[in-house]
């Protein structure tokens, strides 16, 4: 491939990945807050954090409303979590619509309240509001708020309901009212929303020999367990590791660990992607019934594709149970193939856009290079150098508002 073209896909794939390519895991400020170790409520009229909501250091400023008939309504994402109740007090489904960083924080939180109060569950009392029930700039407009209680409305929960949401990593949490939690998130186009996607230290792989390794100590050139097939259908093989796009070993995250009926267990961030199937767990993998899905859209009863006795094809298996928890270190390992059995589960190398085949398609370039002269290499702490030069390209090169990379990939849809 000559270089024009190569970096021809670089550019495209650059207007794709520039937001998304600072940091790995969720949670606001790339995940450097460590949880407090005992959870103070909060009080009646506080607000996490101690800012205006349209800050900086909040959810930023307003974008503009977001109706049926605008363009921008195909930014909102309807939230099916089962653990969740939206009042839905129009008959409209409008509570469900939201961004998919409200979505994913508002997932997380659902756990947190299920494990805080067995048998609860989170109630949403507002979500997209199409109706102009709130002030002119609210963020209800653009399904980045929510207002919330507990299923069971006690009150009395409010103020730890409130911490429990600031945990999970909404942007700005306020006390609002005797009646509910207020919680909103930064725009979909903030640089400062975007969060990538790893794994933990202690997760494992299957190296070449048959042995176990923990991503601590895989390094670049070694080959790996993975699907043969980008959409994780299988069979499986051994997949050179080119690089890591993000590799530190002290940080603390908040992972999603996911455990299915086989036995075993895959512990993700939220914006990684993982390979589901919605249909029958007890038969072989259909590949058409196979799409990537981020890890915290991921909910029990749905099957993800599983190595444990199943040879060289790969069998599905239910998931059964979700938490989330802290672990130490990150680690993002780019295979030749795309793909990665962790655990005993097969999953993507990409996180943020919610299209394996898209983030494939964008990370060619780098495995052309690696085609040319083997491992590319990776810093010791931090983001790939690939990763940094695609936010960069389409940062300060391209405008995104007059380029669209579709025009690049005609031949190939």
């Amino acid at each position: 491939m000559r270089l024009p073209v190569v970096f021809g896909l670089l550019v495209g794939c650059a207007l794709i990945f520039a937001p998304v390519n600072e940091g790995c895991g969720p949670g606001r400020g790339y995940g450097k807050r460590r949880p407090p170790k005992k959870l103070t409520p909060l009080n009646y009229k506080q607000f996490s954090p101690n800012v205006a909501e349209k800050t900086l250091g909040a959810s930023g400023r307003h974008e503009g409303k977001i109706t049926r008939i605008s363009e921008r309504f195909k930014e909102l994402t309807p939230n099916y979590n089962p653990d969740i109740i939206f009042k839905d007090e129009e008959n409209t489904g409008a509570d469900r619509l939201m961004t998919q960083r409200c979505k994913d924080k508002l997932n997380s939180l659902a756990i947190s309240v299920r494990n805080m109060w067995p048998g609860l569950k989170l109630r949403v009392t507002e979500g997209w509001d199409e109706d102009g029930h709130h002030f002119e700039d609210s963020l209800h407009y653009e399904g980045r708020a929510v207002d919330i209680t507990t299923s069971d409305r006690d009150r009395n929960k409010y103020g730890m309901l409130a911490r429990l949401a600031v945990e999970a990593g909404f942007d700005w949490v306020y006390y609002e009212s005797k009646a509910h939690v207020h919680c909103s998130v930064k725009s979909e186009h903030s640089v400062a929303a975007k969060t990538g996607g790893c794994f933990p230290a202690s997760a494992l792989v299957t190296v070449e020999n048959g042995s176990m390794k923990n991503m601590e100590s895989l390094q670049p050139g070694e080959r790996v367990l993975a699907s043969s097939k980008s959409d994780g259908s299988g069979p499986f093989i051994y997949s050179e590791v080119i690089a890591f796009l993000d590799r530190d070993l002290t940080v603390q995250k908040q992972f999603y660990t996911i455990e299915t009926d086989s036995g075993a267990k895959l512990t993700l961030t939220a914006a990684h992607l993982l390979f589901v199937s919605q249909g029958n767990c007890s038969g072989p993998v259909v590949r058409e019934e196979l799409q990537s899905i981020f890890a915290s859209d991921v909910l029990p009863g749905q099957c993800v594709v599983s190595t444990q006795g199943a040879g060289q094809q790969g069998h599905l298996s239910r998931v059964t149970t979700i938490q989330i928890q802290v672990d130490k270190g990150v680690f993002a390992p780019l295979t030749r193939h795309g793909t990665v059995v962790v655990n005993g589960i097969v999953s993507s190398c990409y996180a943020a856009v919610d299209q394996h085949w898209l983030a494939h398609w964008a990370f060619g370039p780098l495995r052309v290079l690696y085609s040319w002269g083997g491992p590319v290499g990776h810093q010791d702490v931090g983001i790939h150098w690939y990763s940094s030069l695609l936010h960069w390209v389409g940062t300060h090169v391209l405008d995104p508002a007059h380029f669209h990379p579709w025009s690049m990939m005609d031949n190939d849809r």
